[in-house]
């Protein structure tokens, strides 16, 4: 996942929130809105204190990460998502992690291919 194609900004967050709709699972609350016109999706991520310290929310946010790139083309251009983790992330592989992301799209009908359990990694 490019750099360019993170949300970052708190302003971008709450119009992602505001426009768009959620759905969750037992780790990740995921929230999702269109932007028409966009090349690639965006990706903001957000690890409470909850989850731990410092060095154990970034590992979190790279191994969530990770996990969107593995699912980036599966993911329509179109989309600005907001990924909120939840306690108990912080135990999972980066595996289990793309797991549970694919679980919490298809539920919020993001993901572009019903069979993507058996996608190809780069």
């Amino acid at each position: 996942m490019h750099r360019s194609h993170r949300l970052k900004k708190n302003e971008q967050f709450q119009e992602v929130f505001q426009k768009g709709s959620s759905a969750a699972n037992k780790q990740f609350v995921l929230y999702s809105a269109k932007q028409e016109g966009q090349a690639a999706f965006r990706a903001g991520i957000s690890v409470s204190k909850k989850i731990g310290n410092a060095v154990t929310r970034n590992r979190v946010k790279r191994m969530i990460r990770e996990a969107l790139s593995r699912l980036e083309r599966e993911i329509p251009p179109e989309l600005d998502v907001v990924v909120i983790a939840r306690p108990g992330v912080e135990e999972m592989s980066v595996d289990a992690i793309e797991q549970s992301l694919v679980h919490v799209m298809k539920r919020a009908k993001v993901l572009k291919q019903a069979g993507i359990h058996n996608h190809k990694r780069r």
